[in-house]
């Protein structure tokens, strides 16, 4: 607000060994503390803002937290169940041996019958 709507860029220096010569200003000294000023007024009221908003929220900080320590991730509905107070709906049956979360196949597993998937190499 104390700046009004005009645009002010960044002073510009020339890398050069006599850079000091080359250096150019856009914005006078008073002009330039008063945007140090204005920058940091605003960084302080969003830090101001972030933490009032956290102490207000904090049992549903925790447990997001809670949460996030039990399953690691949370999907977006996820979420919105646990600041509900429900837990996250998961499927949590333990995997059998031959069940594979990972998508790459691992080596000497067992294929199929030759030619299925057509994926492995071929001697030529």
């Amino acid at each position: 607000e104390k700046l009004g709507r005009v645009r002010y860029s960044a002073n510009e220096q020339e890398v050069f060994l006599g850079h000091s010569v080359t250096q150019s200003k856009n914005v006078s000294e008073s002009t330039a503390e008063l945007i140090d000023l204005e920058v940091r007024r605003l960084i302080q009221e969003g830090e101001d803002k972030a933490r009032m908003i956290l102490k207000k929220k904090r049992a549903d900080l925790h447990a997001l937290a809670n949460a996030l320590l039990e399953y690691e991730t949370l999907s977006g509905e996820e979420v919105k169940a646990v600041l509900r107070g429900e837990k996250p709906d998961r499927d949590d049956k333990p995997r059998k041996k031959s069940e594979s979360s990972s998508s790459v196949p691992r080596a000497g597993a067992k294929r199929g019958p030759s030619g299925a998937g057509g994926l492995e190499p071929q001697p030529s």
